[in-house]
């Protein structure tokens, strides 16, 4: 193989091709290591030597931006901080900073409804595992069209099965990290058995959580039950679900909501299996581990709680960050 040094001319090639490939949706990101924002997709880089590169040595947040608005920004910055602090790292802004940073990137892409990715990295400064040999953090930030799934999936309901990745343990499992090789073989997992999802299971046969995903069961006498987050990541999307779901308590709808262990057997007889993420907001799961769940289709509390949810997203003015000015 004989090797060539790239010049001007090349770059312009390689970086239409780049764009051409799959890169299209990428619309803007923000840099510390630059310090400024970027709209080309061939030059949203990071250094190679980063820590989070070559060690996976971050934590990340995702969430959207929807009609302007980004949903549940606070919620997302207080649990990066708390990851942070899991893993002795040091933000490299403040809270309030971090959020201006996301305002002007999403302002700058230009679009009302998006999908922000935000990274703290270690930083660049070397190759091996002394986090003291980078002289700083650094943060990115990318703007991302939104994800789109099949309505299908939302009317007609997925497919999940059980993992054979094991799952985290517990001090891990609460931080969200950029080492995420366990969620990357799950997903492996779910598209080489032709399902959508799997969810991991512990030591005792209790359900965790999926690649991206929490879960939830709706039992036969209506009661909400949420895996504990011993083990698992504190998701914001299921979170604010439980509580948007005490409604339904209130009205009859439900008995109660509660964070409990839940076994195989318990989610096989449930009335609905519901999961939980920011892309997606609630699917429900119809089939588990080749059993239906259910009547083998979408349940009531399904459709109450999604409904909710997207109500919330839309118009709860305390979970919402406006982007633009208003007119």
């Amino acid at each position: 193989m004989t090797l060539s040094h790239l010049g001007l001319d090349d770059y312009q090639r390689l970086a239409e091709a780049y764009v051409k490939s799959y890169h299209q949706d990428y619309l803007a990101m923000y840099s510390s290591v630059l310090g400024g924002v970027v709209t080309h997709p061939f030059l949203m880089t990071v250094p190679v030597d980063d820590h989070m590169v070559h060690r996976g040595d971050g934590i990340f947040e995702a969430f959207k931006c929807v009609n302007g608005n980004i949903y549940n920004l606070r919620g997302h910055l207080e649990r990066l901080e708390r990851s942070a602090r899991a893993v002795y790292l040091k933000l490299p802004n403040t809270l309030e900073q971090i959020a201006d940073l996301v305002v002007g990137t999403i302002r700058i892409a230009g679009v009302r409804d998006c999908l922000i990715r935000l990274f703290v990295s270690r930083g660049p400064g070397g190759f091996t595992t002394n986090p003291y040999e980078c002289p700083s953090s650094q943060i990115y930030i990318v703007i991302c069209r939104p994800s789109e799934y099949p309505e299908a999936h939302y009317k007609k309901g997925v497919a999940i099965k059980s993992s054979d990745i094991p799952i985290k343990r517990s001090y891990f499992a609460n931080i969200k990290s950029c080492n995420y090789l366990p969620n990357v073989l799950m997903k492996k997992e779910a598209v080489d058995a032709g399902v959508q999802y799997t969810i991991s299971i512990d030591e005792n046969g209790f359900l965790g959580e999926g690649s991206t995903e929490n879960i939830g069961l709706v039992t036969s006498v209506l009661t909400l039950k949420l895996p504990r987050f011993s083990r698992i990541l504190k998701g914001t999307t299921v979170t604010r679900v439980a509580e948007l779901a005490e409604s339904l308590v209130l009205e009859g709808k439900l008995k109660q909501v509660v964070f409990e262990d839940i076994t195989l057997n318990e989610a096989y007889s449930g009335s609905e299996i519901l999961l939980f993420g920011t892309t997606f907001d609630i699917l429900p799961a119809v089939i588990f581990d080749g059993h239906p769940i259910g009547s083998g289709s979408p349940g009531p509390v399904y459709h109450l709680l999604r409904e909710m949810l997207e109500k919330d997203i839309n118009s709860n003015t305390a979970f919402q960050t406006p982007v633009f000015e208003t007119e």
